[in-house]
Formats: C-alpha cells, sequence, structure tokens
C-alpha cells in the first residue's frame, strides 16, 4: 500500500472514520514507520481516538487529542500539539477530522500547509448503509460540503460500507455498484475497503485492510 506523510479521514457522522484512522496508523507502526495521529473531531465528544490511546501507545503511535477528550466537559478547541504533524516531517502524520462540513472547519487553519507540503492523502470514508449517503448522489453533496469547509479537496474513497455486527462478504460486495458509482461521480479512485478481520480474510478477491471494530462504533443510530 502507497503511504502520504500525511493521511487525513473525514465522512459522514458515523462513516467510521475515526475507527479507519486508528486502524491505519496501527498499520504503518506495524511497519516500523513512526506514526502521530492527531483527533481533530471537536464536533462529536463521544467516538474519540482517545478511546484506543492504551492501544495506540502500546504500539508507539504518538496521540494528540483534546485535553478534555473523554471527560464531561466538551470544548470546541484543538490542542495546540496537532500543528506538530504539519511542522515535523519525520512522522507520518494522520488526521482524524469531525464529522461533516462543522468538524471540517478545523482543518482549515492547517490546510495551507498540507498543499504547500503537497505529500497528503485525503479519504472521504463512507458508508452506504448511513442514511444520508445512501446514495451516491448523497454522498457527492456531503463530500463537497466538507471540502468546501475544510478548504483542501478529497483525493481518494475509502469504502466502510457496513451494518455492524451484522455485516457479511456479501454486504461488502453489495456495496461496490454504490462505490464505482461515487468514483464516477467525482473521478476519485477507490483507495481502499474496509472490514472488521473476520469479514475480511473471506474477501481473498477484493482487496480490503481488515479491521478491529470496536463494539461501540456499531451502536450508532441509524
Amino acid at each position: 500500500m502507497d503511504h502520504k506523510r500525511l493521511t487525513l479521514f473525514a465522512g459522514h457522522y458515523g462513516s467510521g472514520k475515526t475507527n479507519i484512522a486508528v486502524n491505519y496508523a496501527l498499520r504503518l507502526a506495524s511497519e516500523g514507520k513512526r506514526v502521530c495521529i492527531a483527533d481533530l473531531d471537536i464536533v462529536n465528544p463521544y467516538f474519540r481516538t482517545k478511546d484506543s490511546e492504551a492501544e495506540l501507545r502500546e504500539a508507539g503511535v504518538e496521540l494528540i487529542s483534546p485535553r478534555f477528550a473523554n471527560s464531561n466537559v466538551d470544548l470546541p478547541a484543538l490542542p495546540p500539539e496537532s500543528y506538530r504533524l504539519v511542522q515535523d516531517r519525520s512522522v507520518y502524520g494522520i488526521m482524524d477530522i469531525g464529522g461533516d462540513d462543522r468538524g471540517a472547519y478545523a482543518l482549515g487553519r492547517f490546510s495551507a500547509a498540507i498543499r504547500a507540503e503537497n505529500d497528503y492523502r485525503m479519504a472521504f470514508v463512507v458508508n452506504c448503509h448511513r442514511p444520508l449517503t445512501s446514495t451516491a448522489e448523497d454522498a457527492v453533496e456531503i463530500m463537497r460540503e466538507i471540502e468546501a469547509a475544510a478548504g483542501l479537496r478529497f483525493t481518494c474513497i475509502v469504502n466502510n460500507s457496513n451494518i455492524g455486527p451484522e455485516t457479511t462478504p456479501e454486504t461488502l460486495l453489495d456495496s461496490l455498484e454504490f462505490v464505482t458509482r461515487l468514483s464516477s461521480l467525482t473521478g476519485l479512485e477507490v483507495w481502499m475497503h474496509t472490514a472488521e478481520r473476520a469479514v475480511a480474510e473471506k474477501l481473498s478477491g477484493l482487496d480490503v485492510m481488515p479491521m478491529t471494530l470496536q463494539k461501540k462504533y456499531f451502536d450508532l443510530p441509524r
């Protein structure tokens, strides 16, 4: 898999971008890379990268998260350490962007530096089983709103179509028509498909990044 120095994951609320960001960080670390992941989600305080702090630390991944993450205090502010991801080019940086256009505004303060370095991938994470991205046309609308708020264009698509613990290999295979249509409408490549490890192992004919899905990501309202 080709890696950029900066990888940004964004998408509609409930798309699974946080879980993918964590799993991708662990994958980079397993390849011997210095990795730093930043939680830039100032919208949703409940499903955070910090939930995987122990696992990330054990793998040698540095975590930057809001000071009050996982507490009962929710302040819409980013930690100053977040700037390290665009300043320190010796690390592979991963950004978990807040859901929809509201969360993407936080990325705006980094966009000029990211464009200047020009060594980034901005992935639109999509799940066609979520209500507001059930059609490719609806997904494009969400995508454009995020781009306008972030000041950056998406460069690829991550297909994270699942129905939680009920996901089967057929669930992902059935999403291929949707994601192909989305790719055609936007001109963006499908960078990867993702699935829980047991499902991914049954899809040998499709390039799927296996993930360890935490149960709490299944409990989002549908």
